[in-house]
């Protein structure tokens, strides 16, 4: 079951109580940012580790100056579309908000007393969106908790990263398909389970890549079942010339 740190008291707690129940994920972004990125991100990522558990979820976006172009700007980062929050409608829900958001201040659509998932800041405020995909990859590999600088080195890192993953899944796909083996999946759904832990799946696959007992066909199934919560295209070159 998935559990997330609530903000409110710092506990772990079930992300949706009534399991497999339809879910409102609530994010409130006050301003069109970095960091409001990075909230609309989690909230990307806690829909899909619940649909991944079989949860109905809608998704919703509260406050956001300029919400035209941060919906842009979502889009391009590979995150799901958010309706308005005044046509939310009722159900068990949980908010996203940017650290030190006031309590309640979730505006239309909101869900009272809610889980509140805190999501740290990015700097900076408005950062090089020209490769998007480096850019949400770069957000993955730090704990939401933690502060993210997205300066050249990191961007640069995370794009090094993602054209080797990519590279290497195409390469993979054309051996012949095996399963997920049940220790991987346990491994990769412990990750996300565990209070949304983007940066343990990423851990999971660095192993697949070197584990010289593992056939690639599997490695293949590995990083596209891995990148259903991920959601960085890493099967996007399948097909491609080498």
């Amino acid at each position: 079951m998935l559990r997330i740190i609530d903000a409110r008291t710092g506990e772990p707690v079930p992300a949706a109580p009534a399991r497999r129940a339809p879910t409102r994920v609530v994010a409130h972004v006050p301003e069109r940012d970095a960091t409001a990125l990075r909230v609309l991100l989690v909230a990307d990522l806690l829909a899909r580790a619940l649909e991944l558990d079989g949860a109905p979820v809608w998704t919703v976006l509260t406050g956001a100056a300029q919400r035209d172009r941060l919906r842009a700007d979502a889009a391009a980062l590979g995150i799901r579309p958010f309706e308005d929050g005044a046509a939310a409608g009722h159900g068990q829900g949980v908010r996203v908000v940017a650290e030190g958001a006031a309590e309640g201040e979730g505006g239309d659509g909101d869900v009272p007393d809610a889980t509140t998932v805190a999501v740290a800041p990015v700097h900076p405020a408005d950062p090089d969106l020209a490769d998007p995909d480096a850019v949400r990859l770069a957000l993955l590999a730090r704990p939401r908790h933690a502060r993210v600088e997205l300066d050249p080195a990191a961007l640069d890192e995370a794009r090094d990263t993602l054209a080797r993953l990519r590279r290497a899944v195409a390469d993979w796909a054309r051996h012949p398909s095996r399963p997920v083996p049940g220790d991987v999946r346990d491994r990769l759904r412990a990750a996300w389970e565990d209070d949304l832990d983007a940066p343990g799946v990423l851990r999971v696959l660095r192993r697949v890549e070197t584990d010289p007992d593992l056939p690639d066909g599997a490695r293949f199934e590995i990083c596209a079942y891995a990148d259903r919560f991920l959601g960085l295209q890493l099967t996007r070159d399948v097909g491609s010339p080498q």
